[in-house]
Parts: structure tokens; C-alpha cells; sequence
């Protein structure tokens, strides 16, 4: 029977329902199994021994669901937990974002946007210091050389 089965998935939930299907069809198989020999279906056997096996299919349907219903619900906290803090690093993202354009020179916000128009990368920076250049950096003007270079 586990080569009818297909594979289970890396992703929380479907790995969740996957060993809960796995769980659900052998708690079943063994449900069915112990009465097996109490409900041997014959000529002679009456409707009581049908009934006996839907109340037990139907018990066995009633546990699947609550097992998939609990599933669910932790799944859905979860998530509910990773979207609340998607929404407050948005949030971040746009404070910062804000911040930045008030501190940029028109000249840096000019290059910035020609960037974005091109779709070239971001010059590197200048600065000794690698990563992105702190707010002090940002909020210190450029000196350029009004002169002929040399």
C-alpha cells in the first residue's frame, strides 16, 4: 500500500496532510481490520453487519476531519503570523525608504531614477566601507571639483 502513495512534500501543510493521509488510511485499514473477523459477510448475514462497518467508516471519516481541521487551523496561525510580520517589515521598508529620499541630493535621486529607467545596476559606492552607505553618509553632501581635472 505505501507504493500507492505519492510523495510527500517539503512544504509544512501538504507534508502535514500527506502523513495525516498516511495516518488516516492506515488507522482506517486497522479499523476495518479488527472486526474483520466479527463481520465476515456472507449469504446469511444481515444488515446489521453492514450497518456495523458505515458507523465505523463513519467514525473513521469524523477522525480524518478533525485531524485535518486542527491541521488547517495550525496552518492558518501560522500564516497569520507570517503576514503580520511581512506587514511590519513593509512597514519598515517604507519609513526607511521615505528617510532616505528626504536625505538624498536631487543629483543622487536623478541617478537614482535614470537607474531605475535603464534598468542598470547601482553604482558602487566610493566609500571605503562596504554594504549601503549608513544616513550619515547619505545626509553629508558631494564635493565635486568645479575645475578642470587633471
Amino acid at each position: 500500500m505505501a507504493s500507492m502513495n505519492p510523495p510527500c512534500y517539503t512544504v509544512a501543510m501538504d507534508l502535514g496532510v500527506c502523513q495525516l493521509r498516511n495516518f488516516s488510511i492506515s488507522f482506517l485499514s486497522s479499523l476495518l481490520s479488527a472486526d474483520s473477523s466479527r463481520v465476515k459477510l456472507d449469504n446469511s448475514s444481515s444488515g446489521a453487519s453492514v450497518v456495523a462497518i458505515d458507523n465505523k467508516i463513519e467514525q473513521a471519516m469524523d477522525l480524518v476531519k478533525s485531524h485535518l481541521m486542527y491541521a488547517v487551523r495550525e496552518e492558518v496561525e501560522v500564516l497569520k503570523e507570517q503576514i503580520k510580520e511581512l506587514i511590519e517589515r513593509n512597514s519598515q521598508l517604507e519609513q526607511e525608504n521615505t528617510l532616505l529620499k528626504t536625505l538624498a541630493s536631487p543629483e543622487q535621486m536623478a541617478q537614482f531614477q535614470a537607474q531605475v529607467q535603464t534598468g542598470s545596476p547601482p553604482a558602487p559606492p566610493t566609500a571605503a566601507t562596504p554594504g549601503p552607505p549608513s544616513t550619515a553618509t547619505l545626509a553629508q553632501p558631494t564635493l565635486h571639483s568645479s575645475g578642470p581635472s587633471a
